[in-house]
């Protein structure tokens, strides 16, 4: 029996890689009474089949120092798919090779996995069934300065991180680890001070001064002495240079948080933990860290070690003032203590590796970990067409906000081409959901940890991995039914008579396991590389296999297929941040 629609099938919501996963483990205790993974993977050429497993190798060799005696790796694979037993999911098991087992699926169970999807919200992916907490770390702008292409990475990287862990079901909890404290507070309200100025500056004016500032600081001893008395007062809760503070950091917020709404990122000023949140801890954490040996005192500075780092971790400078590391242990000891959190996510430069790897050594030294992990998501730079940082023409660095409207008027231009005929606030709508999206997927569709270039013709192309053909991809699927005002019936029969539509059922299928990796790896790009075939398949699909113009029962299920590829690029998409206009 068909489930109904928005009925819930357990055999299709666990992911095919999941299902065969257990049924060959269960293949290499009845055939060696050993438990090894059995290596399942998307196999490579689809001539040989749809996934393969890849463990008989390695078992091989295993058997061989154990028993003392060769053993043939295809004849452990032929062993393996005697034992197997994989129910109406595979039509066809074949080796190949030295002992790749080669797994095709049934195009009957593929058919009822459809019609399984088809009445499930959460298209076949089941939610945790262990919960975890997870806090995402990311973003991270400066106070009194404007946000600049720089942390672009980061706060959309860092969105979508989140996303698909919530999507999972785990509980997460953002946070925004903004530079609101330490010396350069001190430069710019003297700065301010001496010239009689702040009160009502603007976020440009701030920036500006703060450049100002430092100068002065790096050329002027009586200047930078003044700087650091003003740090001290600050520190120490002086009225004034806290009312001073405060403004700049109100300031600051009123920039950048229109540029995350705009952005959909899900931050709020609730999310921000900047530095002067955990200044108050700082001086407890280090006279803890040096009661339990964790941290030592070395020319007059306080510092920690971590195995394989020459080099130092500063805690406490030997002025008396706190390093960033500090800082980031109180975050750990506060998210893991108060937080409650099973897995903390750091989404910070590349360059920032060895800090963390220092800083996570020390927490767990120090058994402030405890059970919970930590990752440092590192990414790489955005480059211009000439292969250096990106730039303004001025040399500065493009300003988040600029980009972001360019991003927009460039994308107008593409829809007015495109569909002239629309209405002029429809095609502004739309021009910022590709804009935006333009952008996003331009970064998130790369690898975070390389360097990437950023090419406007490219991010807003029609063809080809960019986010207007991933649009423009889901905005048919939506215009079959729309043209044709039919709605796909959920329940009817589906069939997979054609290669494409096979092709299709399989990659739609597919979206559990890319969404479990992307939660492991910590890398949209998978998600992107997903969709974009999705969407590939789906247009082939498009043009071979006519949905309107087939008979009423073929018509029906391709209607069926229609919808289960719009929701999941639809899935997809939301999970990287990305909107998806209905029409364009």
């Amino acid at each position: 029996m068909r489930p109904r629609p928005g009925s819930y099938n357990p055999s299709f919501m666990q992911t095919i890689v999941a299902q065969l996963d257990s049924a060959f483990r269960a293949a290499i205790r009845a055939a060696f009474g050993i438990d090894a993974d059995p290596l399942v993977a998307v196999a490579q050429n689809e001539k040989f089949g749809d996934y393969q497993a890849n463990a008989a190798m390695g078992l091989a060799k295993q058997i061989t120092e154990q028993s003392g005696q060769k053993k043939n790796p295809r004849a452990v694979a032929e062993q393996i798919k005697a034992k197997l037993a994989l129910g109406n999911l595979a039509e066809e098991v074949t080796l190949a090779g030295p002992g790749f087992i080669n797994v095709r699926l049934s195009s009957n169970w593929l058919a009822t996995a459809a019609s399984s999807l088809a009445g499930d919200p959460r298209l076949g992916i089941e939610p945790a069934s262990q919960p975890r907490r997870v806090v995402v770390d990311y973003s991270g702008p400066n106070v009194a300065k404007q946000m600049h292409v720089g942390h672009l990475r980061s706060t959309i990287i860092g969105d979508a991180i989140a996303r698909v862990i919530e999507f999972q079901g785990h509980r997460v909890i953002r946070q925004n680890h903004i530079g609101d404290w330490g010396t350069q507070f001190g430069m710019l309200i003297s700065h301010l001070a001496s010239l009689g100025a702040g009160d009502e500056a603007h976020i440009a004016d701030l920036d500006h001064f703060y450049k100002e500032a430092r100068k002065r600081f790096e050329s002027d001893p009586s200047f930078a002495d003044a700087a650091r008395a003003t740090v001290v007062r600050l520190q120490a809760g002086g009225e004034e240079e806290l009312e001073r503070w405060q403004q700049i950091v109100a300031e600051s917020r009123r920039h950048f948080q229109p540029i995350y709404e705009r952005l959909g990122v899900g931050l709020t000023p609730a999310a921000e933990r900047g530095e002067s949140f955990y200044n108050p801890m700082l001086a407890d954490n280090v006279k803890l860290l040096r009661q339990a040996g964790v941290a030592v005192e070395s020319d007059g500075a306080i510092v920690a070690f971590a195995e394989g780092v020459e080099s130092p971790l500063i805690l406490k400078k030997t002025g008396g003032g706190y390093g960033y590391a500090t800082t980031d242990l109180a975050g750990i000891r506060f998210r893991v203590q108060e937080l409650g959190a099973d897995r903390i996510i750091y989404v910070v430069g590349a360059p920032q590796a060895q800090h963390f790897r220092q800083v996570f050594a020390t927490a767990r030294k120090a058994g402030w970990l405890g059970n919970a992990t930590a990752e440092h998501a590192g990414f790489g730079s955005v480059l211009g067409e000439d292969g250096k940082m990106f730039k303004a023409r001025s040399g500065d660095s493009v300003k988040l906000s600029e980009l972001l409207n360019e991003a927009e008027e460039r994308a107008l231009a593409v829809v007015t081409q495109k569909s002239p005929e629309l209405p002029e606030a429809q095609r502004r709508d739309i021009a910022r959901a590709v804009g935006i999206g333009a952008v996003k997927w331009a970064d998130l569709s790369k690898d975070r940890q390389g360097d990437y270039v950023f090419s406007w013709d490219e991010m807003l192309a029609l063809k080809g991995s960019t986010a207007p053909y991933l649009q423009y991809a889901y905005a048919r699927t939506r215009a079959i039914f729309r043209k044709s005002g039919l709605e796909p019936d959920l329940s009817a029969p589906v069939t997979l008579a054609t290669p494409h539509e096979l092709a299709l059922m399989k990659q739609a299928l597919r979206l559990g396991e890319v969404i479990d990796l992307v939660s492991r790896e910590l890398k949209p790009h998978h998600l992107c590389t997903y969709i974009y075939e999705l969407a590939t398949r789906f247009s082939a699909f498009y043009e071979n296999c006519p949905v309107l113009d087939a008979d009423e029962g073929t018509r029906a299920s391709r209607l069926v297929l229609c919808e289960v590829t719009a929701r999941t690029l639809a899935l997809g998409l939301d999970l990287l941040g990305i909107e998806h206009p209905n029409q364009m």
